[in-house]
């Protein structure tokens, strides 16, 4: 057992391709907040994708961009034969999130229902992809505009009869 917390240990005072732990751990809990936060105006309103559901998408997305850095890093240190694009994780993420929204959207006489939940689970992946990469600033200010977007934006649009 000792060996084993042993090996832990190491291992958490390594670091995550060169990300100290504690600032990855410091990156997957602010990526949980952001995700918190946008999913909270879906949550209060009851729509089908709420804050647990934004949060599990930002934290994944966050925990896929430092994986990424970390195989990049690994991969780079064996030499220039080995290729890796890293672009294609942010085209994945993307696709699977978007998988994600796809299931909360309803199309039903001739009305479009989860849209704009889609859309902020969407938005909660590139937080959380931002936020991974160690672009806080960038995926506070989109948090920000996306509380402001489903907040007070929301009065701004013309009731549903309307449409």
């Amino acid at each position: 057992m000792q060996q084993i917390l042993d090996l832990l240990s190491a291992e958490l005072a390594g670091s995550f391709a060169g990300t100290d732990w504690r600032v990855a751990t410091l990156r997957l809990v602010m990526a949980s907040l952001m995700g918190a936060v946008i999913g909270f105006e879906r949550e209060v309103t009851g729509k089908p994708a709420g804050m647990r559901t934004h949060i599990l998408v930002a934290l994944a997305a966050c925990l896929f961009a430092l994986i990424a850095q970390h195989i990049t890093v690994t991969m780079s240190a064996t030499g220039p034969d080995m290729r890796f694009d890293p672009l294609r994780l942010v085209a994945a993420i993307t696709n699977g999130v978007a998988f994600l929204g796809a299931g909360t959207i309803i199309v039903a006489l001739h009305r479009v229902k989860g849209l704009t939940t889609a859309a902020g689970m969407w938005l909660a992946g590139a937080v959380g992809l931002a936020t991974g990469i160690g672009s806080l600033g960038l995926a506070l200010i989109a948090t920000a505009l996306a509380v402001v977007i489903l907040g007070p934006l929301k009065w701004l649009e013309r009731p549903p009869h309307d449409k």
